[in-house]
């Protein structure tokens, strides 16, 4: 690639743009807050839904398409929701531009006003409750599992590539239940579908929990969280699961009959994670030389680079790198045979380490006389060299192996990274060093709200039990000293 990097110790937020700009990730779009995902980004984000969508169908969902239009007066029917997302929308008030007859130029046409203004979604739980009305009539209709692939628009005044943007791509999941259980039930499976695949395929570890009444999803009655550490002690929320009781059931007159014969509200939920996973995946992986990628997701897993002199004749050379590849291809490996005789073999090295290969092999003329190939992992960047009849079964081997080694070595950094704190004086000095801080919160908004102005931290979440994070009991408030029943988990958050 030829650029270098600014590096995580120089300028943490800088590294971070500019890797997601020189791998090719990403790049600004001419739309003020929005991005263009670019093919070998597109190709990461394509892994993700592949994973998920095989996930979510095992788990009996359905995917579906609603439009990106809402009408404004469908907000107003749930209070908390509109509330929550009145000053993220985008709103659409005419449907016809002119030639302005004096300048010529292009104007909105002022006859043009929509009768009733439209709002791009910023999420589609009013559309969709709309529409289950429609096709929820009694228990047999139930539970109603849907899930949308989609772009959605929430106005940002600051953003950042993949973390923040105004326009994003996500799924989000919206069902219809008979009963309380049911719907409960739902909310808490999907965060586990989602703490799996983050664990299991983009190998970061998460804390599950739930939120704060104050930092719940508008609209609904309990919001479930995965929270994960970034490598500059920040928290980020990787997805979220919302438990919607009967708040938009309520607004849209859902109603089914039930096995007793009698009219009954039906109980909700909604779910989802976008391409904010993507800037999850530079932060937590990656490092000075460029992104480090999970075998999981890679676009390519493993680079095959022949390292070819001009004035030989590399025939042979090419045709074993070849038969190579297409061994590896056959044990279902994702391969790039990298021939490409502009570019010099120290350009291609650097070129691949920048986008994260997992693998990549060499092979130079006397490799071939030896019957031998250089194998360097991305991981840990070390390299050695193998016979040829090694390489497959090592290769497949390594797949495994970088995999759960970038989960274990982002967990043991996160591990490090939770302090416990008892007063005030350790809550600050523990925030200043980054990382989680797991202390005692009296259980009031106030309080949550003056630690957040105090410190800028947030309560990440109330974590749920089995997951060490809940051994100490009641004890007293780190800041207001009042009686607390329990930790709960406080970072700064982008």
């Amino acid at each position: 690639m030829g650029q270098s990097l600014t590096t995580r110790g120089e300028d943490y937020a800088q590294w971070y743009n500019d890797l997601v700009l020189k791998s090719g990730l990403a790049e600004y779009a001419a739309v003020r807050g929005c991005m263009v995902i670019k093919p070998y980004g597109y190709a990461i984000w394509e892994g993700m839904k592949e994973v998920l969508d095989r996930r979510f169908k095992e788990t009996g969902h359905v995917n579906a398409a609603f439009p990106l239009l809402i009408p404004k007066s469908f907000f107003s029917k749930e209070a908390a929701h509109v509330e929550g997302f009145a000053k993220e929308c985008a709103v659409v008030t005419h449907y016809r531009l002119k030639n302005d007859a004096e300048t010529g130029e292009i104007i909105v046409d002022p006859e043009a006003r929509l009768e009733e203004e439209l709002i791009i979604r910023p999420t589609s739980e009013t559309l969709m409750w709309n529409a289950y009305k429609g096709w929820i009539q009694s228990y047999r209709d139930l539970p109603l599992l849907i899930n949308q692939w989609a772009n959605v628009m929430r106005w940002e005044m600051r953003t950042r590539l993949f973390l923040r943007t105004s326009e994003f791509y996500w799924q989000e999941g919206h069902t219809a239940h008979a009963t309380e259980a049911e719907a409960v039930e739902e909310a808490r499976k999907m965060l586990e579908v989602y703490a799996e695949f983050m664990e299991g395929t983009l190998a970061i570890p998460v804390i599950k929990g739930i939120k704060t009444e104050t930092e719940r999803f508008a609209g609904a009655v309990d919001t479930y969280t995965v929270e994960a550490l970034m490598q500059d002690g920040r928290a980020l929320q990787m997805g979220t699961s919302h438990f919607l009781g009967q708040n938009f059931a309520k607004a849209f007159d859902v109603t089914f009959l039930n096995k007793e014969g009698e009219r009954d509200l039906v109980w909700g939920t909604s779910w989802g994670v976008s391409t904010r996973m993507m800037g999850a995946l530079v932060m937590v992986h990656s490092d000075d030389e460029g992104l480090v990628i999970p075998p999981a997701l890679a676009p390519v897993q493993v680079v095959l680079v022949p390292i070819a002199r001009a004035k030989d004749d590399n025939s042979d050379l090419l045709k074993a790198v070849e038969e190579m590849a297409a061994t590896l291809r056959k044990r279902g490996l994702r391969v790039k045979v990298d021939d490409d005789d502009t570019k010099r073999p120290g350009w291609k090295f650097a070129e691949h380490e920048l986008r994260g290969v997992p693998v990549r092999l060499a092979m130079g003329g006397r490799d071939l006389e030896n019957g031998t190939m250089e194998l360097a992992r991305r991981d840990e960047r070390s390299k050695d060299t193998f016979p040829l009849s090694e390489i497959p079964d090592r290769v497949v081997a390594l797949m495994g192996e970088i995999q759960q080694n970038l989960l274990d070595r982002a967990r043991r950094y996160r591990d490090g990274q939770i302090v416990r704190a008892d007063n005030f004086d350790q809550f600050q000095a523990a925030l200043e060093l980054g990382g989680f801080v797991f202390a005692h919160w009296d259980g009031s908004a106030e309080t949550e709200a003056l630690i957040k102005e105090k410190t800028k931290a947030t309560i990440r979440c109330i974590p749920l039990d089995g997951q060490g994070l809940d051994a100490d009991g009641a004890g007293a408030c780190v800041l207001s000293g009042k009686p607390s029943a329990r930790r709960v988990l406080f970072a700064r958050a982008y």
